[in-house]
């Protein structure tokens, strides 16, 4: 099995340390750089092209969050894991939407780091319990403000396993392959339960089926 090569992009040299340390003695992996701004963390993902960048988002010079739109331009294959101390739903969003694989809280970075890493390099999903119990409350709190209720159950059995295999990052192609559908199916299917869901990109599908635990 090939190493995981990784780039920690994150303003505290202790931070940086710490990772290093937990990330390294682990084999299959491998920290190739460190990067202590967001406009670091583009160059050196350009230059090194890092299987995943471990990003925080509070950083000087470019927030994490834009770094990640760019390390995703300036390094097609390479993944972005948001590791932040922020564990709000507007971030979540916009990380997704910037591009983001995944997003978990400093303090699990123990418990769930290297998992995430190895998710997300080969390109799943990942989020830690405590990002989709907030997603979670957060929605159901907002449904109970707009007095609407949640929309899964309108959904046949087929949009469902759509729903799943898309919010895990497959592309319409990938699906209509492991389902034996045309594309042109699966893009219906996927409109269907965008309208039914209220959704209107995939970063919105992502964080619904993270709430409803469809994706972990």
């Amino acid at each position: 099995m090939s190493m995981i090569r990784v780039l920690l992009a994150d303003d505290h040299g202790v931070v940086r340390k710490g990772l290093r340390f937990l990330i390294e003695n682990e084999e299959g992996f491998e920290v190739v750089g460190e990067a202590g701004d967001g406009r670091e963390a583009i160059r050196m993902a350009k230059e090194l092209t890092p299987d995943v960048v471990v990003m925080d988002i509070a950083m000087p010079q470019l927030n994490g969050i834009d770094a990640t739109s760019q390390v995703i331009k300036a390094s097609p294959s390479t993944k972005v894991l948001i590791l932040s101390m922020h564990n709000d739903e507007s971030y979540i969003l916009r990380a997704l939407e910037a591009g983001a694989k995944g997003y978990i809280l400093k303090e699990t970075a123990e418990d769930y780091l290297l998992g995430a890493i190895r998710g997300v390099a080969r390109g799943k999903p990942f989020f830690s319990p405590a990002i989709a119990q907030t997603l979670l409350e957060d929605y159901m709190r907002n449904l109970q403000q707009k007095g609407q209720q949640d929309s899964y159950s309108l959904l046949t059995d087929r949009e469902r396993e759509v729903l799943q295999l898309l919010a895990e990052g497959r592309s319409n192609k990938d699906v209509a392959q492991l389902l034996d559908l045309s594309v042109y199916t699966v893009e219906t299917h996927r409109t269907r339960i965008m309208q039914k869901l209220n959704l209107h990109n995939t970063a919105e599908l992502v964080l619904y089926a993270v709430r409803k635990k469809i994706i972990f």
